[in-house]
């Protein structure tokens, strides 16, 4: 699973007095802790630690315009090590034209059908409002 793999690398950068890294990644390691122990998801996919990596990364994001605007690149230089941290799990995007050509090999081609076959398939892997308007667009 993808949570040891950043467990893994967590403590790799715990050895390694990367603090970065263990920022980024007990961050992960802390939400991901939280939605299993929440009660209501007990079995924690790869796919949600996809949308928590994501979600973390986005807000990384967001932060480092905020720190820019202030002037303060110490901090953003910082930020930037975290997201660099977190990169390498992060899976590529799907481009459209594999959505496209992913959709054009389903038999059932109704939305909700090519909805749930990506959500299924492809957790983390795609932006399933791009799939949606490529699904109605054919």
């Amino acid at each position: 699973m993808i949570i040891d793999d950043i467990k893994k690398a967590n403590i790799t950068a715990m050895k390694a007095h990367d603090s970065a890294s263990r920022v980024a990644f007990s961050e992960v390691i802390s939400r991901y802790t939280l939605l299993k122990t929440s009660g209501k998801n007990p079995e924690v996919s790869d796919g949600d630690v996809l949308k928590i990596i994501q979600k973390v990364d986005k807000e990384l994001d967001e932060e480092i315009l905020s720190y820019q605007k202030a002037g303060r690149e110490e901090t953003v230089n910082e930020l930037l090590l975290q997201k660099k941290a977190l990169a390498s799990f992060i899976p590529v995007m799907l481009s459209k034209e594999k959505i496209i050509d992913i959709i054009s090999t389903l038999e059932d081609k109704s939305l909700p059908s090519i909805m749930k076959h990506f959500r299924e398939n492809f957790p983390g892997q795609v932006d399933m409002a791009l799939v949606s308007s490529i699904a109605r667009g054919l």
